[in-house]
């Protein structure tokens, strides 16, 4: 296992962390997944106050006790955002209830994802006067924030300094957080990239074309190494629900500067890509926001890229689906909302027809309604 320093923290967390959302079968089952996440070398665990029980079956698994010692391995928890001090009070006593800790190596304010949260967090009597009180006193160690939020949000709430690690989504697949990424690297803060598995495109069951064109490699192991390739991400998680699940994730723990067959790879990807949207692709420029029916069209059409060009067609039913029922964690509302009057179509550089590409992506990728994992 590879480690690295998580920004200004300084601490030092292994390259791959065990994210706790999807262990909830049981207690037993629990404390297994963990057993073997920190056997293999994962010394930061990640959970959050609305997993379910997620807090509850971590604090049982560390009072049993694990094969390290309480300071070789760093629990982070998340909270969500608060209107008022005294509301995340009660929320920090309590994870630290659920999780039998007297501290925690990190807090999260979790789904910092709308100018709202953001205004909480900046009021003077908001949640960050708790969470400030909870650092001074010894009960958090470290502070930061995970993000679903559009990436104007996110540069706001990295360039309020208060914070100094981000949870956010960043993968080969979607590559607009990039500029957080660079952002957040200059301001010292440690990088966690939330998801590459799942959100980053359902790679661990990939369409046949896209395991083709990745070739010797697979689509997951990619995506893992375009992500630790770069010295600026420091962990990224892995959301095991048995302990069999954190076996392929982890041979794939190699840092350092991609080789030439995996930029080869790599090229093939995008060239494909080019070649197979045409005239069609849409660069994910966001020139075409705002929609007067609030469509997410960047996301929607990106989700019509994937399905086109490799076939990622049940990745993009499953976040498809997530549009119109999962709150500001994925806004937006579906393609066919479009009443196609043409507000968007001067604004695009590609010249696309986008009311009717929102069409196709909504007869493209039409199914059953998500919602997020833990509810």
């Amino acid at each position: 296992m590879q480690y690295r320093r998580f920004g200004k923290t300084n601490l030092h967390l292994s390259v791959f962390s065990l994210g706790t959302m999807r262990y909830l079968a049981s207690p037993a089952n629990a404390r297994q997944v963990i057993s073997e996440a920190v056997a293999q070398g994962i010394n930061h665990i990640e959970t959050a106050s609305g997993y379910g029980k997620s807090e509850e079956y971590l604090g049982e698994a560390l009072k049993a006790g694990l094969s390290v010692s309480r300071d070789k391995l760093h629990i982070t928890s998340k909270i969500p955002p608060t209107v008022d001090a005294d509301t995340m009070r009660r929320c920090i006593d309590k994870s630290l209830e659920n999780l039998q800790l007297d501290y925690l190596d990190c807090l999260g304010i979790h789904g910092l994802n709308t100018w709202e949260h953001l205004e909480w967090v900046l009021a003077e009597n908001g949640c960050m006067q708790a969470v400030r009180e909870a650092v001074t006193d010894g009960r958090v160690r470290h502070v930061g924030f995970s993000t679903h939020a559009p990436l104007e949000i996110i540069l706001a709430a990295i360039n309020t300094d208060l914070f100094e690690f981000i949870n956010l989504h960043y993968y080969y697949f979607f590559q607009r957080n990039q500029k957080a990424v660079e952002l957040a690297a200059e301001k010292d803060m440690g990088i966690f990239i939330i998801s590459p598995a799942d959100k980053g495109g359902r790679l661990y069951t990939p369409p046949e074309k896209l395991k083709e064109l990745s070739d010797p490699f697979s689509p997951l192991e990619l995506n893992y190494r375009f992500l630790l390739s770069d010295s600026r991400i420091t962990t990224l998680s892995v959301g095991a629900a048995t302990p069999e699940e954190l076996i392929e994730p982890l041979k794939c723990d190699r840092d350092g500067e991609l080789n030439l067959e995996e930029i080869a790879v790599f090229e093939r990807l995008y060239n494909h890509f080019d070649t197979a949207l045409d005239t069609e692709k849409c660069s994910q420029c966001y020139e075409c926001l705002p929609c007067p029916e609030n469509i997410n069209i960047p996301e929607v059409l990106r989700l019509r890229n994937l399905a086109v060009a490799y076939d990622m067609e049940d990745y993009g039913k499953y976040r498809y689906g997530m549009f119109e029922n999962a709150g500001h964690w994925f806004p937006g509302m579906k393609g066919n909302r479009c009443t196609e009057c043409g507000e968007c179509l001067p604004k695009c550089p590609e010249e696309l027809d986008i009311p009717a590409l929102l069409k196709d992506t909504h007869q493209r990728l039409k199914g059953k309604e998500g919602r997020r994992l833990w509810e």
